[in-house]
């Protein structure tokens, strides 16, 4: 039976991989891709030359047995997205799951740990935060204002994703509802224009206000109670 390698990918600053990451999409049969296009890139900089092939949230059932019939003869597949760990907030985790619930253990699923925009916004932030809840990306628009208001009513910190078009209404729903517990908004971790914001939601919204301090992805910790 074969193997699927779930590898960790940086969320930016393509130095942030690992050496057994490197070596493991190397040795790979093949590589499963949220999107080739960005995967490329990270592998023409690698010098790494194994082929790709999509896999991500519209792939159809026909692929993934697919990629099912690949491990049952035996290949090497290597999981990844567009950045960070496959699984978190991305269908990785489904794939995985598919996997286990057709060959059990016959077939070995490996984690090829590496960097994670979770743990990088927590060691930075600064903030209390012992236990934490992680949202991952909240809904656009059914629940969200409800999901903000379990935030608010839990003493645990807690942890989101937010973009660009959404940050500031994000900012604008926490000053309304835990306007004293202070957050951190961390801006493109890892890249050029990477940068935290911390104090108090109004604090944060001023900063954040100020022209292109709002472009980019963000993480945003929300310090316990």
């Amino acid at each position: 039976m074969g193997k699927l390698s779930i590898i960790a990918t940086p969320i930016g600053n393509l130095e942030d991989i690992t050496l057994r990451a490197i070596r493991t999409l190397k040795e790979a049969d093949l590589i499963l891709c949220e999107d080739t296009r960005v995967t490329r890139k990270l592998l023409l900089h690698l010098g790494i030359t194994t082929p790709t092939s999509s896999y991500h949230a519209h792939s159809t059932d026909k692929k993934s047995d697919s990629i099912l019939g690949l491990l049952e003869e035996g290949k090497h597949l290597a999981l990844v997205t567009d950045a960070g760990t496959p699984g978190v907030s991305d269908p990785g985790g489904e794939l995985v799951h598919r996997v286990r619930e057709m060959f059990g253990n016959d077939v070995t699923i490996e984690a090829i740990p590496g960097a994670s925009s979770l743990s990088a916004a927590l060691s930075v932030a600064g903030l209390k935060g012992r236990q934490f809840v992680f949202y991952a990306f909240l809904p656009h628009k059914k629940g969200r204002e409800t999901v903000f208001k379990t935030i608010a009513g839990d003493a645990r910190a807690a942890v989101f994703f937010e973009s660009t078009h959404r940050i500031i209404k994000a900012l604008e729903s926490l000053e309304k509802l835990i306007p004293h517990r202070r957050i951190a908004v961390c801006k493109e971790l890892t890249k050029k224009f990477e940068a935290v914001f911390v104090g108090t939601p109004e604090e944060v919204l001023a900063e954040i206000s100020l022209p292109d301090k709002a472009k980019g992805e963000f993480v945003v910790v929300v310090e316990e109670e």
